[in-house]
């Protein structure tokens, strides 16, 4: 084997072993957190990778218990209790994520406050688009079932009682009213940082008629959410 020959093989070898790396629970679970972190709007949940991740940390924690009992050395021991807690701290982290905005709006509106942070809430826009309600888990499902009712008996209690009958709806301004206009939705348009791990070539964003996008990999972009969206969905793309 010739010194190109070996540089080509050895570039193959590290290729394989860095596709490999990406395609652990571990950076999977990393990739759907950061995801989560970045959209605009809620991603679809990732059951299979939940569940075997859910599995994987009481395999290690029962693992871990049974080196501490039978005296296996102690570094050993660590090692996998190290492996068990990341995994367990990237699970818990992307699991809260995904409720983050929801558990915000329900303790602001306990305690009769309003803050910019509450517009990451979207549980009436969720539960209203059959697509977006289907992403949820069973779990997350109820948990904006009670987000909502707790939001429309305050806002009954609190305001929408006190009102003139036109004006009492949770979703709408007035009676005059001709879509949902008190619904906050998801700006879809607005600008995301991504990364490709693969050269993806020209990519057209809108039909704007604007130049084409070549997106290299490992290459950091400023690109709307919604130009990139399938991308993001098909695991193109990472959100940073």
């Amino acid at each position: 084997m010739d010194s190109g020959d070996a540089s080509r093989y050895s570039a193959g070898v590290d290729d394989d072993y860095e596709s490999l790396l990406s395609t652990t629970d571990a950076e999977l679970l990393k990739r759907a957190w950061r995801n989560e972190k970045s959209a605009p709007e809620i991603l679809q949940y990732e059951t299979a990778l939940v569940q075997r991740s859910r599995e994987q940390t009481q395999l290690m924690e029962e693992t871990v218990e049974d080196f501490f009992k039978n005296g296996v050395d102690p570094l050993t021991a660590s090692l996998y209790q190290m492996d068990r807690d990341r995994t367990l701290f990237l699970l818990i982290s992307y699991l809260r994520t995904r409720l983050k905005g929801m558990s915000l709006k329900r303790d602001l509106f306990a305690r009769h406050r309003i803050s910019s942070l509450s517009i990451k809430n979207y549980a009436f826009h969720i539960q209203k688009i059959t697509d977006l309600w289907n992403r949820l888990s069973k779990q997350e499902q109820k948990f904006v079932e009670r987000c909502i009712d707790d939001m429309e008996q305050h806002l009954d209690q609190s305001v929408l009682s006190k009102l003139p009958h036109g004006f009492k709806s949770h979703l709408k301004q007035s009676s005059l009213s001709l879509g949902d206009d008190m619904v906050p939705e998801p700006q879809l348009h607005q600008y995301v940082i991504c990364r490709s791990k693969r050269l993806l070539g020209s990519f057209q964003l809108d039909d704007s008629g604007e130049e084409p996008v070549n997106i290299e990999a490992n290459d950091l972009y400023v690109l709307p959410y919604k130009s990139i969206k399938p991308l993001v969905e098909s695991g193109q793309i990472d959100l940073v």
